[in-house]
């Protein structure tokens, strides 16, 4: 063949070509038959599933959070409009529907451009089948000497998928597989992210920004690059128009729409609900494994489950809208209340303690170093990033300058469950995910002061106490318990005072509750908190009836839920539904309630009577004084030994709020009442929520909703003085100054 060619030039490059063409052939063949790994086949391709992100909704669905390996949520071709598939074909791959694969004459092209020519701008080449497969398969080495094996891998692959997939599957997985960067897969997830919109409300201008960035996903990103990106969207539509996918009126009009991003980063530590979506997680976890046990493979981060909550969006975003409004108020006025004197600042004992607790002392300690060259370490200043209600702020601060400055922070856990059911509405289980993980509702059990007492008065009604029994409100030192005397808030010995049941409640008299405690036997007490769905231990003494029993708040939501629905406590619950992705359910579940009333009906609405008349008139009032709400609400503050936790309970006919803030560290509290009691710590979260629920039109039954009417022999029953002042000849033999001593015989 090159006998009759004299030019040595001209047969050598022929023979240079041919042995090109079959060391090429030689290549192609060997990737084929899998020299350079296994390819797929066309079984493996039809069978491929995608990872997917699992999702969270709220109750009104709407989608909250994700859990994932890589942010993927696939859709149908039905979900991907029109201008979307124009825009991908237009500026990605304008023969699409015309080639098998692979654009032979694209390829040549690019082919001579870039190594005769030397010109990087003619591209790659690549059709969307081929990119696809490129998703489904990623080269594993980046490595120049592997290009062409990784090309030729994906043109067989490609022409492989073409013969499996129809067009519009291999678009529809292409849109669902490739990537938009920020951890973002597939183009549900990225309309969601950038636009937060689902992909078929997406806009023509908005789905070729979307388009757009597949060239380049951080150097088009519109969030970090917005200009670069609005001159690529730009060229999207040009391209567009190119293919008569756009009139060149159409672009005109569009191209000078201003680039507007709606971005919402579905982001572990931040957005709605962090510490309510971690537990659901937690309890998703569970499900699954148990699942797994059954058989069924399911994963909460690549399953694409959809977990519907009880969450109610709109309440959950007012919460924490009130909680960081009352939070950073108190925040100031708790550090004001400390001074100079502050514990951060002055108690070395204790910073010390707290230093030995922390991560980084231990980590150093078990590396081998004494307590001195630890403490040197963590002593040493640099700079650091520091968090507070104004935001951040960079200073020069040392781990320890971090521990101590921490550890003043105000923390707080509050829960919303409607009574009926024990669907959890709202929940903040703390001031800030970020730097606190702890969740003060699903972790936390702190002594919940005098909010146990309508637990208390609830059993001493039981055991037949009448609502106007009377009860001296005189301190009494009790011999027998190590001379325990317990007194009232602002140590004022009431010594000639008598208090009605009703009355001794809405003013939260310690002294009588003892004394009711000791009447009714703390068994007797015990057992109805039993009934009224309170596991925790409780503990076996009289200041039980001080609120010394730490309950959770779960567990103080659930009992004070028994009093608007017909005595019967719940169980508060957070899911209602999981499905797969395709929103078939997987399991419901139901609400959880005792299965009898832990009371009687004449019980339930004493209490309700005896509960209204905290709010209208006793240790919570400034409800009503300064809140201004005119609501059907009954209640009751708390608040322990040395202001460590301020609580409230709010109980309205469809929404039952629980209310803790203090300190995580229990060695600080409130330097006075004034600022730490249940009235002023814990209050205002539920009444600024409510307020917000007023103003909602939404809520309007909700807010306008009424207590069952009282009968009226309860209230009769009911009608008595709230206060007996001791006759002239009692008070003429008392002694007010001197405290009573008795031996405690209960």
């Amino acid at each position: 063949m090159l006998k009759g060619i004299r030019s040595p030039f001209v047969k050598y490059g022929i023979l240079a070509v041919l042995i090109g063409v079959l060391g090429l052939l030689l290549l192609f063949l060997s990737v084929y038959f899998g020299g350079w790994g296994k390819l797929p086949d066309k079984k493996e391709l039809s069978g491929f599933q995608y990872q997917r992100a699992s999702e969270v909704y709220t109750a009104d669905s709407v989608l909250i959070g994700k859990y994932y390996l890589y942010d993927r949520q696939p859709i149908a071709f039905g979900d991907f409009p029109q201008h979307l598939i124009d825009a991908l074909v237009a500026i990605e791959d304008e023969r699409f529907y015309d080639h098998s694969g692979v654009d032979y004459p694209s390829l040549i092209r690019v082919m001579f451009k870039t190594i005769l020519m030397r010109d990087r701008s003619s591209g790659g080449g690549s059709t969307i089948t081929q990119q696809l497969a490129k998703n489904l398969y990623p080269r594993r080495e980046r490595k120049k000497s592997n290009l062409a094996v990784d090309k030729i891998k994906e043109m067989i692959i490609a022409s492989r998928l073409e013969n499996v997939f129809s067009k519009n599957e291999i678009l529809a997985h292409y849109l669902n597989t490739v990537s938009f960067g920020d951890n973002t897969f597939g183009i549900e997830s990225a309309a969601l992210k950038f636009f937060d919109k689902r992909t078929k409300e997406l806009s023509t201008e908005e789905a070729a920004v979307l388009v757009g960035m597949l060239k380049a996903t951080y150097g088009y990103n519109p969030r970090v690059f917005p200009k670069i990106s609005f001159v690529r969207r730009n060229l999207v539509l040009q391209s567009m128009v190119k293919n008569s996918f756009l009139s060149e009126e159409q672009r005109d009009s569009i191209a000078v729409i201003p680039l507007k991003l709606n971005y919402r980063k579905f982001d572990y530590d931040a957005g709605l609900a962090p510490y309510f979506r971690e537990e659901v997680r937690k309890q998703l976890q569970k499900w699954t494994k148990a699942q797994q046990e059954k058989g069924n493979g399911y994963n909460i981060y690549t399953s694409g489950l959809k977990v519907y909550t009880t969450l109610n969006y709109k309440m959950q975003l007012m919460a924490e809208q009130a909680m960081r409004q009352h939070m950073k108020a108190l925040q100031q006025n708790f550090e004001k209340g400390h001074g100079e004197k502050a514990p951060w600042r002055s108690n070395k004992k204790l910073i010390e303690k707290l230093v030995r607790r922390s991560r980084p002392y231990k980590k150093l300690i078990a590396d081998g170093l004494e307590h001195k060259a630890a403490w040197d370490s963590l002593n040493q200043k640099r700079q650091m990033a520091l968090t507070d209600w104004q935001g951040k702020k960079t200073v020069q601060a040392s781990t320890i300058d971090s521990i101590r400055y921490y550890m003043k922070f105000l923390n707080t856990g509050s829960l919303g469950i409607d009574p009926r059911t024990g669907a959890i509405k709202t929940w903040i289980g703390g001031v800030d995910f970020k730097h606190f993980k702890y969740d003060h509702i699903s972790q936390g059990k702190r002594q919940v002061g005098s909010t146990f007492k309508p637990i208390l008065y609830t059993a001493a009604l039981e055991s037949g106490f009448s609502p106007c029994t009377y009860f001296s409100a005189r301190q009494i030192t009790y011999e027998n318990l190590e001379d325990w005397s317990p007194g009232n808030s602002g140590n004022k010995d009431e010594a000639y005072l008598n208090y009605s049941m009703e009355e001794a409640l809405s003013k939260s008299v310690n002294t009588v509750a003892v004394k009711v405690l000791e009447q009714t036997g703390i068994p007797s007490v015990i057992m109805q908190a039993k009934k009224m769905g309170i596991t925790a231990k409780l503990p076996l003494l009289p200041s039980l009836a001080l609120g010394t029993g730490e309950i959770g708040i779960e567990e103080l939501a659930g009992a004070y839920a028994s009093f608007v629905n017909n005595g019967r406590a719940v169980r508060p619950y957070l899911i209602k539904r999981i499905t797969n992705h395709r929103d078939s359910v997987l399991e419901t579940f139901k609400p959880h309630m005792m299965n009898q009333p832990a009371f009687s009906e004449q019980t339930r609405q004493v209490m309700i009577e005896m509960m209204k008349a905290t709010i209208d008139r006793g240790t919570a009032a400034r409800v009503r004084s300064t809140y201004k709400l005119t609501n059907d609400i009954a209640g009751k503050t708390g608040t322990t030994q040395n202001n460590k936790d301020a609580w409230f309970v709010a109980v309205t006919p469809n929404l039952v709020h629980v209310s803790w803030v203090g300190l995580d560290n229990h060695e600080i509290g409130f330097a006075s009442t004034k600022v730490g009691q249940g009235a002023n710590a814990a209050l205002p979260l539920y009444a600024l929520l409510q307020q917000k629920i007023n103003a909602e039109p939404e809520f309007k039954k909700m807010a306008r909703a009424k207590f069952k009417k009282t009968e009226p022999y309860i209230l009769r029953e009911m009608d008595c003085e709230p206060i007996k002042k001791d006759g002239f000849f009692k008070r003429l033999l008392k002694k007010p100054n001197k405290r009573k001593t008795k031996r405690y015989r209960n």
